[in-house]
């Protein structure tokens, strides 16, 4: 024992006053959001869209402004205002939309938004959670007769070229299935070739096509979106960096509204849970516990959330079911899909 003693002792003598880990005083929370403050300030969100892509944001008749990216908005607001009509939506083009958001002139953006690491880290920017995960596919006539992208074999495609070539290149050439690349350098010129007949098939992100197909009215119809997808193109909103309690806010907004949909509670039904004795539950709508509290909310946030605009689900239904589209990815992870809520505790 006594030639351990020069290392214990100097083993002691380097750890003392040092505290244990029972010890250790928990890190402190983040300061209160001024994004927060601002927003309630002016009693409303400044909430960036695209303002013109069918089922993410795009006034219907009314000029009411619809789509997934649009409820996103109105779900954030139900959180902090507990009324989801407190948005003012501001349109943004592509080019405009990071720069919106780092500016401060909007609070968040639902904007067709690709999350990816160079944005995050060279932008200013970051991600809440992804509100869908987009894809490549492929749109044919359903007078062409084809079920599956597997008996395209010989069709001429049309595509938007570079990205639009490569990924076409890559799933085709993945299926083994021959066709004829018809490129285009950009949109519009594609989508009027293929409604001119000028190639069988468009290949082109899901979320476009469905678009697309949103805006051909009685025509829609006529259209099939085949069941296959290639790649990832995960949407997502976006917050300024530097103010960790808003992004706190936005991301478990979406958090709720999934964890909603695993839960079977919607806005039609949320009130006969009232007196569920479900841990899960009661935290979810604020009969237990300060989730709401612990982000500068009040208790019932992800209530009203639920109430006025939906889970995920319907949320995503009252987008995407009149085009067609498959939910694909975009459906729960019980479910074969990627969205899952983190655990709210």
């Amino acid at each position: 024992m006594k030639r351990f003693a020069p290392a214990l002792a100097t083993l002691a003598a380097l750890t003392a006053g040092t505290p244990t880990f029972a010890q250790t005083a928990p890190a402190p929370a983040p300061a209160a959001s001024p994004t927060l403050a601002a927003v309630k300030a002016r009693g409303a969100l400044n909430c960036g869209v695209i303002g013109s892509s069918a089922n993410f944001s795009l006034p219907d008749s009314q000029g009411v402004m619809r789509g997934i990216d649009a409820d996103s908005c109105r779900a954030l607001a139900a959180a902090v205002f507990g009324d989801a009509s407190k948005v003012k939506f501001v349109s943004l083009t592509p080019p405009q939309r990071l720069v919106a958001v780092q500016s401060g002139e909007v609070d968040v953006a639902y904007a067709n938004i690709t999350w990816t690491m160079t944005r995050e880290t060279k932008s200013g920017v970051q991600f809440t959670a992804v509100n869908f995960y987009d894809t490549w596919g492929v749109m044919v006539p359903k007078a062409l007769k084809v079920a599956s992208t597997a008996k395209l074999g010989g069709a001429s495609v049309c595509m938007i070229a570079g990205p639009g070539e490569t990924n076409a290149a890559e799933y085709f050439g993945k299926i083994k299935v021959r066709y004829k690349p018809v490129a285009f350098a950009e949109g519009e010129q594609m989508r009027k070739a293929f409604l001119g007949k000028r190639c069988d098939a468009i290949f082109h992100n899901v979320s476009a096509l469905a678009s697309f197909r949103g805006t051909l009215g009685a025509q829609a119809a006529d259209y099939l979106l085949l069941p296959e997808l290639h790649g990832r193109e995960p949407l997502a909103g976006a917050v300024r960096k530097g103010d960790d309690r808003w992004l706190d806010i936005a991301r478990y907004v979406w958090n709720a509204q999934v964890a909603a949909e695993e839960l079977n509670i919607t806005s039609k039904n949320v009130g006969g849970f009232a007196a569920s004795t479900d841990p899960d539950v009661k935290r979810l709508l604020g009969a237990d516990g300060d989730l709401g509290p612990s982000m500068g909310l009040e208790k019932d946030w992800a209530l009203q959330v639920i109430t006025q605009v939906g889970n995920f689900g319907e949320m995503w239904e009252r987008a995407f079911a009149a085009s067609g589209m498959p939910r694909g990815p975009n459906r729960l992870a019980s479910q074969g899909g990627l969205m899952y809520a983190f655990p709210m505790r």
